[in-house]
């Protein structure tokens, strides 16, 4: 029998066009499967699936008179707990976060709205989204359906889980250093980090996006014809443009592609993870691209500078809470923040400086080229209740080196799965494109989802013993 939770967005629409299904069905399956599989995995949190039923018998009653009002109707979405949807509180993963209901959609849950889409969850994130796993003092920690001893990464946490378990075929996420692609990569779903300022958000930030997480590329596109619409509130989003989203052919022949296998600073890339990418290089150059090795970008400087503002930028996010709140926040996120306390202006300035420094020599590097490929993470996925793959406030951002680059030089950047380690864990490949080639990305990615090694079975750990 068809697992409906399981059908993709494109597959959805098909068949509520047929009228062969309904969006009612569709919402009970995956219901369902989250009774079934969550208190195993904690993806979610926030449930409304009576608003969400009742949203199904409305897009029913539309498909059934072949008037649905939008293309996204009747589709089921979860939305990152970060991103504020009307009258549900943002605790911000954290147990020291504002319960006051939010007063309105931001951004992209509205167009995902408009377009007919329809949120029945909130999924989890760590403390104000500082960590790339699901370590939270608010939420139940969240795990990995292919190994539930193991984080799914983060920020989106919930959103990767909840992919990759079958809730459903689409995911918002939120990504400022990579919190998109490394859930996405851990989980062997797909996942795409927009160009800065395409899909607009509130409140905008520096590298700040959010993006799409889906099992299938095709599903990412349908989600950024809806997300990419514009929005007066982002002062710091892109001038609209038309995109054909749907369109992802493309011709591989005399690409140029570089191929990053180094991270410049942080871990070394484990021999597994290196194995995977370099075969999906190989791919593409048997394609007729053209391939070659590049040099890392990123220095101990940049990361390390990076790492003192965003302390900085913390601590004054923190500093005017009550101390019995301040003292509910992740110890690990206290510990990473107290360093800042002793900055003077000069470092402070100094960290923020290497913003700029990043996005010189990230652009600067990737000039003469199309896009690059890398490994999204340089390890697989580390101990669920672990904040990150050293567990070290001290070393926070070692497993980032990768990532948060595009973020910085606000170029589109999304994670595909490229194989699997020995133990059986998803291995993410990042595919990076020019400044504002969005559809380039999507296109490449599309390309080598069609002539990648056939997938492993997605997980269902809730059918097994735990471990």
């Amino acid at each position: 029998m068809t697992d409906l939770a399981t059908l993709t967005a494109i597959d959805l629409l098909d068949r509520y066009r047929s009228r062969s299904i309904s969006p009612v069905e569709v919402i009970a399956a995956i219901q369902a499967r989250v009774e079934q599989a969550d208190s195993l995995l904690c993806a979610l949190w926030s449930c409304d699936f009576a608003r969400a039923r009742a949203e199904a018998a409305a897009s029913e009653e539309r498909w059934r008179h072949g008037e649905p009002v939008g293309p996204l109707d009747g589709v089921p979405v979860t939305i990152k707990e970060l991103i504020a949807t009307e009258g549900v509180a943002k605790p911000i993963g954290s147990a020291a976060g504002d319960m006051t209901p939010q007063p309105r959609d931001a951004p992209p849950v509205q167009r995902l709205r408009e377009a007919g889409a329809i949120p029945f969850a909130k999924t989890t994130n760590p403390d104000y989204g500082m960590l790339s796993s699901g370590l939270s003092s608010f939420h139940a920690l969240a795990r990995n359906p292919w190994d539930t001893r193991l984080t799914p990464g983060g920020s989106s946490a919930g959103a990767g889980s909840a992919a990759a378990a079958g809730y459903g075929p689409l995911h918002l996420g939120t990504d400022i250093g990579g919190s998109v692609r490394l859930p996405a990569g851990w989980c062997g779903i797909f996942a795409l980090k927009p160009s800065f300022g395409r899909v607009p958000i509130d409140p905008p930030y520096i590298g700040r996006v959010a993006g799409p997480m889906t099992r299938t590329v095709a599903d990412s596109a349908l989600m950024m014809a809806a997300l990419a619409r514009p929005d007066s509130r982002d002062y710091m989003s892109l001038p609209p443009a038309e995109i054909d989203w749907r369109a992802l052919d493309i011709d591989l022949n005399g690409l140029r592609i570089g191929l990053q296998m180094e991270p410049g600073c942080g871990l070394p890339v484990e021999p597994e993870v290196a194995a995977a990418v370099a075969e999906a290089a190989r791919a593409f150059e048997s394609a007729g691209a053209i391939v070659e090795p590049v040099a890392p970008y990123l220095t101990r400087a940049m990361l390390d500078g990076l790492d003192r503002f965003w302390r900085t930028r913390f601590l004054d996010e923190t500093r005017h809470l009550p101390p019995e709140r301040y003292a509910l926040i992740l110890p690990y996120i206290r510990a990473w923040v107290e360093a800042a306390r002793d900055y003077d202006g000069l470092s402070v300035y100094t960290g923020f400086d290497q913003i700029i420094r990043i996005q010189d020599a990230g652009l600067r590097a990737f000039e003469g080229y199309d896009f690059w490929l890398s490994p999204v993470a340089p390890v697989p996925a580390f101990p669920a209740d672990w904040a990150s793959p050293v567990n070290d406030p001290a070393r926070p951002f070692e497993h980032i080196a990768f990532t948060v680059g595009a973020n910085m030089t606000q170029q589109p950047s999304a994670s595909i799965n490229c194989g699997y380690t020995a133990a059986g864990l998803p291995i993410g490949l990042q595919i990076t494109g020019r400044r504002f080639d969005d559809l380039g990305v999507l296109r490449l990615a599309a390309a080598y989802e069609a002539m990648r090694p056939a997938q492993r079975p997605w997980p269902r750990p809730w059918t097994e013993p735990t471990c």
